[in-house]
């Protein structure tokens, strides 16, 4: 690396949490941070100026999908990425590792690469390591992904194994291929819940000097617990100075928890996804906003939100603009879960820097546990959207 892009600047006295900054060629990031995902180059239904109002400041887009369509030919030559999508800040582009588990029905792993039946109309394509970094280097994001194997929950440990030695050997074969050095490149270390392939792929990942780490594999179907207990053992071994990214967790206890072992970088899809389902978090729990509850409620989904549908609309309208099918009542939940996701994420912060996170976040989690445990309209719709 030729110039230090993240500084720790508070941690947390007596838990592992810390507060950064992250330096880009697009802008710097305060971590704790939270990354709406832009799938195919932008948030669903949201413009990137309303994006930047939520507080967001850098988001994710995603490898595999953005090669189908439009093609990395044409985001190339209409200006990369940031110009394609009409996002100024920082972008984060996923390899297409995590599409070998949500696609899993659609292609076939082998030791070189994996081979993927287009889930628009079938045709083959192929990812290999060297492949996936060219096509980010060419998009343009700022931070990129090594290609990993992305394994489901449970798995046998036999193919447990073989994708952690695939996973470094491709890490290897990514950081070999990378060329652009505006961008830094992360190593994604995988293991599933299994401790001690965890420790075996982060000291090899590791040993490569990449300028950040992901822990993937999780959020998979695992449970809190097991997420928790993977991440707090998995964290302290990765390097203190490089920025950690815990992908694709995004239930607020869930993040609350993992910022508590040292992570600094989240991805989800829940928030807008849950949004264009009528799904609202609030600071006091989530509400379903088609249910008749709300047919004559005259206040915000939440009281204290500076958010567009908080500030102008009621309760009572947002539902009816569900139940009608208008495209306004996914619009204003969505922007309103964006904001609140980076309103917990200022208050991670803030509570960080006042040496208050251990007690806040131990209420948070006892507060907002159960939200793991409801049906968050998961699984296929899941797949779909990642």
């Amino acid at each position: 690396m030729t110039m230090k892009r993240f500084t720790v600047y508070a941690t947390d006295p007596r838990s592992r949490a810390r507060c950064g900054e992250l330096i880009t060629e697009h802008g710097s990031v305060q971590t704790p941070a939270f990354m709406p995902v832009g799938t195919r180059g932008c948030v669903k239904g949201i413009l990137p100026q309303q994006l930047k109002q939520t507080g967001a400041e850098m988001m994710l887009a995603n490898t595999y999908h953005l090669l189908l369509r439009p093609g990395v030919e044409i985001v190339e030559s209409l200006g990369g990425l940031h110009r394609f999508t009409g996002w100024n800040g920082p972008i984060l582009t996923d390899s297409g590792g995590y599409q070998i588990f949500s696609l899993s029905s659609l292609n076939r792993v082998g030791e070189d690469g994996v081979e993927f039946a287009s889930h628009i109309d079938g045709s083959p394509i192929m990812l290999d390591a060297p492949s996936a970094t060219t096509i980010q280097n060419r998009l343009g994001a700022d931070i990129i992904m090594c290609f990993d194997e992305c394994t489901p929950y449970p798995c046998p440990l036999n193919q447990l194994e073989k994708a952690v030695e695939r996973t470094i050997r491709w890490a290897e074969m990514c950081r070999q291929a990378h060329r652009n050095p505006k961008q830094m490149l992360f190593g994604i270390v995988q293991g599933g819940t299994h401790l001690p392939l965890r420790r075996r792929c982060t000291e090899a990942l590791t040993a490569m000097d990449f300028d950040g780490y992901a822990i993937g594999g999780l959020s998979v179907g695992e449970g809190h617990e097991a997420m928790v207990e993977t991440t707090s053992f998995t964290a302290p071994l990765l390097p203190q100075e490089r920025p950690r990214y815990l992908m694709g967790v995004g239930m607020p206890a869930d993040i609350v928890a993992a910022v508590r072992e040292g992570i600094d970088l989240f991805d989800c899809v829940l928030p807008s996804r849950n949004g264009r389902n009528a799904f609202a978090f609030t600071e006091n729990g989530p509400i379903r906003l088609r249910n008749s509850r709300w047919a004559q409620d005259l206040e915000p989904i939440e009281k204290d939100c500076p958010c567009p549908a908080c500030q102008t609309f009621t309760r009572a309208a947002i539902r009816h603009f569900f139940n009608v099918g208008e495209m306004l009542g996914p619009i204003l939940a969505t922007i309103h879960n964006l904001t609140y996701y980076q309103r917990l994420m200022s208050r991670i912060r803030q509570t960080i820097r006042d040496g208050l996170f251990e007690e806040w976040s131990c209420l948070f989690i006892e507060k907002h546990k159960k939200e793991t445990q409801m049906d968050l309209l998961e699984s296929q719709e899941r797949k779909e959207c990642s």
